[in-house]
C-alpha cells in the first residue's frame, strides 16, 4: 500500500459529502476530496476527528476518513498524518440508500426513526404512559417560524406525576442539534423508552422516575434532520437566509455555534462565512431552534453561578445537562475556549470519567482538541453553572445499524441512566463508590422472615484514558427501606463486607434483612456505599417481595 498526498486534480466532492469544517473561511470553497488519513498516535486521532471534515473515525483500522482540500491534507502531513485517496467514499454512502427497503425509519437505516416517526412515537408514550409522560412544545424551527414548513420543537418530560413529594433534580438531554448524527435521536428515544418499560418492573427506572425529571429534545434541529433523511450529510439549521453562493446544500446556521453565552469570543471557536459548516450567524442566539433551548433551560434549571468565568457553580447545584452528537468516541465538557480550566473543571472531569467508564470514550476538556465558542453547554454550565457534557457518540454521521444496535445502544443507555441516577448531586456523587449486581439470595426453605442481599461496592468504576481518578476503600454500605437516603436520612441498616472487613476499593457485602414487621407486597429497597473520603455514591436499588 503506497501512503501518499497529492494535489486538487481529481473528483471534487459533491454537495453530499459535507462534514465537520473547523477550517480557516478562506479555505471553504475550495474543492475536497476524501482520503483516509492513517494517524500516528490516537491523540492526534481525536484532534483531527474535531478539527476536520471527519466522515468516519473507525480507530481499529487505523485511519479516518476525511474530506480534505489541498491546504488540509498539508496540514495532515505537519501532524503526522499519512494519506492515501478514497474516492469510494461518496459511492458507498449511494450503495447504501439505493439498496434499502426498509417501510420504516430512514431510507437505508431502518433503526433511526424519522422526525414524523419520532413525533409518533412521542404521542403513543404519552397515551401509554399517562402518568409519566408530558409533552412540552417549547418553540417552532426555522421552517414553521418563517412559514416554511416546519416543525414543532417538542420536548418529551418523563417523571410520575403522582409522586410529588418533594423538588424534583432534573436531566436535560438534547440531541440531533447537527442533523446528519443519526444515531444521537435513536439513543434518546430508545432511553426514554427504556425508562418509561422499566417502570414498575426494574427499581431503579421506578425510583428514578419516582424522584427525578428526565427531559429529551429528541429533535432539536427537525428541519435540518429532514435534510438529512435524504442522504446529504446536513449539519445545520435550513435558514434560508443564510445561502452559500456555491452549494445549496450548505444553507444554515450551525446551531451549536449560535448560543449566546460566549458566542463569537475566538478565532478559531466558530466561522463568520455562510458556507462554512461552523457558521456562527450574524447574532448571538438569533436563531429560533437556539432561542427555544435556551429559554427552556433557564426554566427548568435554577441560576446557580456568576457571572464571572472563574465563578464556580456551588458544590451541591442539581441538574445536568446532555449534548448528545457524534461521532469520535468522545466525553467532553467546559470550557471550549481557551484559558482557565472551568472552576468546577476536577467535579466535571469525575463525572466525565465516570460516563467515558460506561460508554468507553475518551474523556477530554473541550479546548484540549479544538476551541469553540456558542455551544450548548454555555447555556446551561456557563449561564446557570448546570454540570454540561457532551458525548460524540460511534463513529460515523450515518452510523450503520449494526454498529449502533451492538456498540453504541449498550453501552451508552448505561451511561445515560447514570446521569439520571445522580443529578441530584452531579459535582458530588460522581467521586464515591457504585454499587453493581445487587441482587436478592434464597435462604433456607422459603418461609423465613428473613432476606439476604448481595452486592458489590466499587470506587474504581472510572475511565483512566486520560489520567487517574483518585480512588478510596469502601467505608460504609447502607440500605434504606421503601424511602431514598435523602429522604429517609437514617439508614435502616448496613452492609457487611463478605471477607470481614471493609478496607478495599472494591468489597463484596451482604446483608441480612428481617421481615417480619413489613407490610405485604412490594418493597424498594435502596443501597448507597461510601469511601473512607467521604464521598456517598449512586444509589441503586432492588425490588423485594414481602409474602
Amino acid at each position: 500500500m503506497k501512503l501518499y498526498s497529492w494535489g486538487l486534480a481529481g473528483v471534487m466532492l459533491t454537495g453530499a459529502v459535507v462534514g465537520v469544517a473547523h477550517t480557516s473561511d478562506d479555505l471553504i470553497s475550495q474543492p475536497k476530496k476524501t482520503v483516509k488519513a492513517f494517524f500516528p498516535n490516537l491523540t492526534k486521532a481525536h484532534q483531527a476527528v474535531v478539527q476536520f471534515d471527519t466522515l468516519e473515525s473507525d480507530y481499529q483500522t487505523g485511519y479516518l476518513t476525511i474530506a480534505a482540500t489541498s491546504q488540509e491534507q498539508q496540514k495532515l502531513l505537519r501532524m503526522g498524518f499519512k494519506l492515501e485517496p478514497y474516492p469510494g467514499y461518496q459511492e458507498k454512502l449511494d450503495n447504501i440508500r439505493n439498496r434499502a427497503d426498509n417501510d420504516s425509519g430512514i431510507p437505508g437505516y431502518s433503526c433511526y426513526p424519522t422526525v414524523e416517526e419520532t413525533f409518533q412515537q412521542i404521542v403513543a408514550f404519552q397515551a401509554k404512559y399517562p402518568d409519566l409522560v408530558q409533552v412540552v412544545d417549547i418553540g417552532d424551527s426555522w421552517g414553521k417560524s418563517n412559514n416554511q414548513g416546519g416543525y414543532d420543537l417538542l420536548v418529551l418530560k418523563l417523571t410520575n406525576r403522582t409522586h410529588d413529594v418533594e423538588p424534583k433534580p432534573k436531566l436535560m438531554i438534547n440531541s440531533a442539534i447537527h442533523a446528519r448524527e443519526y444515531a444521537t435521536a435513536g439513543l434518546t428515544l430508545t432511553f426514554a423508552q427504556q425508562l418509561l418499560s422499566g417502570y414498575g418492573k426494574e427499581a431503579d427506572a421506578t425510583w428514578v422516575l419516582d424522584h427525578h425529571e428526565v427531559h429529551i429534545l429528541l429533535q432539536a434541529n427537525p428541519d435540518g434532520r429532514k435534510k438529512a433523511e435524504q442522504g446529504i450529510l446536513w449539519r445545520k439549521n435550513v435558514n434560508l437566509d443564510a445561502k452559500c453562493a456555491w452549494s445549496s446544500n450548505r444553507t444554515g446556521i450551525d446551531l451549536n455555534r449560535n448560543f449566546s453565552y460566549a458566542w463569537n469570543t475566538t478565532s478559531s471557536g466558530s466561522s463568520g462565512n455562510v458556507c462554512n459548516d461552523t457558521y456562527r450567524g450574524t447574532a448571538a442566539g438569533s436563531e429560533p431552534e437556539v432561542q427555544a433551548l435556551e429559554a427552556y433551560l433557564k426554566e427548568i434549571f435554577p441560576d446557580r453561578r456568576g457571572s464571572d468565568r472563574d465563578d464556580p457553580a456551588p458544590e451541591d447545584t442539581r441538574g445536568i445537562h446532555l449534548d448528545i452528537h457524534s461521532h469520535g468516541k468522545l466525553v467532553l465538557w467546559p470550557w471550549g475556549t481557551k484559558g482557565s480550566n472551568a472552576p468546577n473543571h476536577l467535579a466535571l472531569q469525575t463525572l466525565g470519567r465516570k460516563f467515558a467508564y460506561f460508554n468507553d470514550h475518551t474523556p477530554y476538556r473541550s479546548v484540549e482538541l479544538y476551541e469553540t465558542d456558542g455551544t450548548s453547554d454555555g447555556a446551561s454550565y456557563g449561564e446557570l453553572g448546570v454540570a454540561a457534557l457532551t458525548f460524540e457518540l460511534g463513529k460515523a454521521f450515518f452510523e450503520s445499524c449494526d454498529y449502533y444496535r451492538k456498540e453504541i445502544l449498550p453501552t451508552n443507555l448505561p451511561a445515560l441512566m447514570y446521569a439520571a441516577k445522580v443529578v441530584r448531586s452531579p459535582y458530588k456523587t460522581p467521586a464515591g463508590p457504585d454499587i453493581v449486581d445487587l441482587k436478592q439470595q434464597a435462604l433456607g426453605d422459603g418461609l423465613s422472615q428473613t432476606i439476604e442481599l448481595v452486592a458489590t461496592a466499587d470506587d474504581r468504576r472510572y475511565s483512566n484514558k486520560r489520567g487517574t481518578e483518585p480512588t478510596q476503600s469502601i467505608q460504609k454500605v447502607a440500605y434504606f427501606i421503601d424511602e431514598p437516603p435523602w429522604l429517609a436520612n437514617t439508614p435502616s441498616g448496613w452492609f457487611e463486607a463478605v471477607d470481614g472487613s471493609l478496607n478495599q476499593p472494591v468489597e463484596s457485602v451482604k446483608a441480612i434483612l428481617d421481615t417480619a414487621g413489613w407490610r405485604k407486597g412490594k418493597h424498594t429497597v435502596y443501597v448507597s456505599a461510601q469511601d473512607t473520603d467521604n464521598n456517598w455514591g449512586a444509589v441503586s436499588a432492588i425490588f423485594v417481595d414481602k409474602k
